[in-house]
């Protein structure tokens, strides 16, 4: 199984990726992460600052497909982290396809601003060599930001974490397959 979790930033992608790997008993690979790899390197982080913003988001997801490719051909399943457009889920899609496996979309936000201005302005990820973000990055993401469309499972950050979770899970039993039309704040 592939499971996707898409949103903006501070939304809850990283922690119920990984619920659900625990559940899963995969691993998680984060774009942020992914990228974060790559700072380390003078001449890709000139190429990147010249590429468009489309270019740049495709170099991280490349990253995580043939990572995820890997994953799914020995028989394992994975969570992919990160803020995935249409594009981005085609592509994984195309993986989970390729692979014989099921692929889950999971997407998230934050209807309570307020909530996920602290939420943003609280967390602290730590990875190496990346960048935490404040408010006024998140704030133009959502600007620009159009959610993917075909979700299995939408997940609101203002909800509880524990409901959320259970949700999830819910989702990932090897009997569910299809859209989840039960929440009622579907974007």
């Amino acid at each position: 199984m592939l499971v996707l979790l898409t949103g903006p930033p501070g939304t809850g992608k990283s922690t119920l990726a990984d619920a659900a790997a625990a559940h899963l008993g995969a691993a998680v690979l984060g774009w942020d992460w992914a990228m974060a790899a790559l700072t380390g390197f003078p001449t890709i982080q000139s190429a990147l600052a010249q590429a468009s913003a489309a270019d740049h988001r495709r170099v991280g997801w490349s990253i995580l497909g043939n990572l995820a490719t890997a994953q799914l051909r020995r028989g394992a399943s994975i969570v992919l982290d990160g803020c995935a457009r249409d594009a981005e889920v085609d592509g994984t899609r195309a993986v989970a396809a390729a692979a014989g496996a099921r692929h889950v979309l999971v997407t998230t936000s934050c209807h309570d601003r307020a909530l996920h201005r602290r939420r943003v302005e609280g967390r602290r990820r730590h990875i190496p060599g990346w960048h935490e973000l404040d408010w006024a990055h998140v704030a133009d993401f959502l600007s620009r930001w159009q959610p993917p469309g075909g979700a299995d499972l939408h997940l609101d950050a203002g909800d509880r974490l524990d409901a959320n979770a259970a949700r999830l899970v819910a989702v990932l039993r090897p009997d569910r397959a299809g859209p989840d039309l039960s929440d009622a704040r579907r974007r």
